[in-house]
Parts: structure tokens; sequence; C-alpha cells
């Protein structure tokens, strides 16, 4: 599946919760989905937990 793909699909679910749940949903469902893709892609073995934690001084190094 295409990037583009899985974009539109965000969007799009993002679009129907602002819809019919407002800006609360919508905050959520935002929430929710960045969640699941930094899981995602910890499982993929494309994130190293310290990868969100370090400092621009270590990214330099």
């Amino acid at each position: 599946m295409s990037m583009a793909l899985v974009g539109l699909i965000a969007g799009m679910g993002l679009g129907f919760a602002a819809y019919f749940g407002g800006f609360g949903a919508f905050l959520l469902v935002a929430a929710l989905g960045a969640i699941g893709f930094l899981v995602g892609r910890y499982v993929d073995g494309d994130l190293e937990p310290g990868d969100l934690f370090r400092t621009r001084d270590d990214r330099r190094r």
C-alpha cells in the first residue's frame, strides 16, 4: 500500500471524526493514530525507543 493511500485513509478518518464528533474527537483520533504509527514503526524495527528521547547534540555524533 502506498504512503499516499495511507495518508488519504488517515485524512478521511480524521475528517469523519471531526465532522461527527467535533474537535475533541478529532484530537483523540489524531493522538491515537500517532501512537499507533509509532508502535507500528517500533514493531517493524524502524524505530528504537531511544530515538524519541535523544537530544540534538546526540544526533550530530
